[in-house]
């Protein structure tokens, strides 16, 4: 049974998106069945992964309103066995137009349901923000990666988002667990980042990933080219970061 994986963290620029595209390549490369579903309007993952968001049918929005089926909103990416539900500004909407539908907090988890067993990984790239799409992404999840970036206020917050799990676990999804804290943009060069790095470290211990997502230029061009940096630069520091963190995942699942 494929394992659901959220990407949350509710402050914005943290390396969520980032994360989720090329995790999902370096998992794909692996030899691994990968389905992302962009579930923040604007979108980033869905453009990073090359989808032109100017001329989709169906995305997760239409999925999520009941308008579409959600096999018609997967779209393939130009890395074998990696698949994309793309987002849409619309998105922006469906938390007030999802206001009255009975269980609205399960409606991600309604809509994955016939298709989790195809895929060995669905990731959800959430928004930032604690909504309500958020809060169906982490219903639907079975564990969350929480990216925090090396930077002076990456701690703050964090205790809101953990108290939002404590909430979903204790009242709508008593499986969801952390997959782990992923320290993103760092550089060993800066004595704030090294101090993050242990602070992030002695606060939550063996939850946080081995793999530190390093700085890197090529990670972030590589949106902008509509690719994940696997395929833009493979022997970039972020391409071989990813990987690492894709075989940490894989190895975590068998031990």
């Amino acid at each position: 049974m494929g394992k659901i994986i959220a990407l949350a963290n509710q402050k914005g620029g943290v390396g969520k998106t980032t994360t989720a595209i090329n995790l999902a390549a370096s998992l794909a490369t692996l030899e691994k069945t990968v389905l992302v579903i962009d579930a923040d309007p604007q979108a980033n993952a869905s453009s990073g992964l090359g989808v032109d968001i100017k001329t989709l049918e169906s995305s997760i929005y239409e999925c999520l309103i009941g308008e579409s089926d959600i096999r018609d909103a997967i779209y393939t990416t130009d890395i074998e066995g990696l698949d994309i539900i793309p987002s849409h500004i619309d998105l922006v909407g469906a938390e007030i137009e999802m206001l009255n539908i009975n269980n609205r907090e399960k409606v991600v988890s309604r809509l994955l349901a016939p298709i989790r067993n195809e895929y060995d990984y669905i990731l959800i790239d959430c928004s930032p923000s604690l909504g309500l799409i958020t809060v169906n992404a982490l219903t639907a999840a079975d564990s969350v990666i929480i990216p925090v970036q090396c930077e002076y206020f990456a701690l703050e917050g964090i205790g809101k988002l953990l108290n939002t799990i404590k909430i979903i676990k204790s009242k709508l999804n008593p499986h969801l667990e952390i997959e782990g804290f992923l320290l993103t943009m760092y550089d060993s060069r800066l004595r704030l980042a090294n101090q993050i790095y242990d602070e992030v470290k002695r606060h939550f211990q063996e939850l946080v990933f081995k793999t530190v997502i390093q700085r890197n230029v090529k990670l972030s061009e590589s949106p902008s080219h509509g690719l994940p940096v696997i395929l833009y630069d493979a022997d970039s520091t972020g391409s071989k970061n990813h990987l690492a963190l894709a075989k940490e995942i894989i190895s975590k699942e068998r031990s």
